[in-house]
């Protein structure tokens, strides 16, 4: 099983760099050193839909980079079952343990990808759904941190270039009224998240459209919320392409 899971990967990786044109050849080419920073929960550290960890969309592109013109040095923060409160104890907290290290990281990074507040909402997702009239204010909680954390990242480094993930249909297995119930919390949750990207100067990264054309593929199991190789391949796609339109 290791090395089908080995193969899998490296064909994945191969047509991600395949589809997209280098921007420069690697030959005769002298690389230039490249610092990505990476935060969020499970789908920036990397996550099965059977609970096994693995390379997930910051590494294939952190990959990408590494086939074009750049010697990457990536710090990855992702932690599984992260919420903002545990990105805001990081860097405002001096005696959490990665303070010190995570805002040097970004003190040095080039770039920073995040993903994060999905976790805040699973959390009261249940209280949401039994009350509606909760969602306006779990959502603007989620978003106030989010926008903290953003915030804090721009005081830390006014020249890193910040890219924020928008989330994709963690049920799509569900009978079409709970699918019904839940869209508009999702599309409010997104909406939220690109306004404080927005307010931040930072480039809010989609992924629910392109997740939904194959997301029953993309989450093959009905009991977990986690993406296949394949549909963390296509994020990191989206996140490639944000990158090179605003240079």
């Amino acid at each position: 099983m290791k090395i089908r899971k080995w193969l899998v990967s490296a064909l994945i990786i191969s047509s991600l760099f395949v589809s997209i044109p280098f921007t420069a050849s690697a030959k005769n080419v002298e690389k230039e050193h490249f610092d990505y920073v990476a935060l969020g929960d499970s789908l920036a550290a990397g996550r099965t839909p059977y609970g096994i960890d693995q390379d997930g969309y910051v590494d294939f592109l952190a990959n990408r980079f590494e086939q074009s013109q750049y010697n990457v040095n990536l710090d990855n923060y992702g932690v599984s079952g992260y919420r903002t409160q545990h990105i805001l104890d990081e860097l405002f907290i001096p005696t959490n343990p990665k303070y010190d290290s995570l805002r040097e990281s970004i003190s040095n990074a080039e770039l920073v990808t995040i993903d994060i507040g999905a976790n805040d909402l699973l959390e009261k997702l249940n209280i949401v759904l039994t009350n509606p009239e909760m969602a306006q204010p779990v959502v603007s909680e989620i978003g106030n941190n989010i926008f903290a954390i953003l915030s804090e990242i721009d005081k830390i480094n006014p020249d890193t270039k910040v890219y924020v993930m928008g989330y994709y249909n963690p049920f799509p297995h569900l009978p079409e009224q709970q699918q019904a119930a839940l869209m508009p919390l999702l599309d409010a949750f997104n909406q939220t998240i690109q306004s404080v990207a927005s307010m931040n100067g930072d480039i809010f990264v989609p992924t629910s459209k392109v997740i939904e054309k194959h997301e029953k593929e993309y989450l093959p199991n009905p009991n977990d919320i986690h993406l296949d190789v394949e549909g963390y391949y296509v994020i990191a796609k989206e996140f490639w392409k944000a990158i090179q339109k605003n240079k």
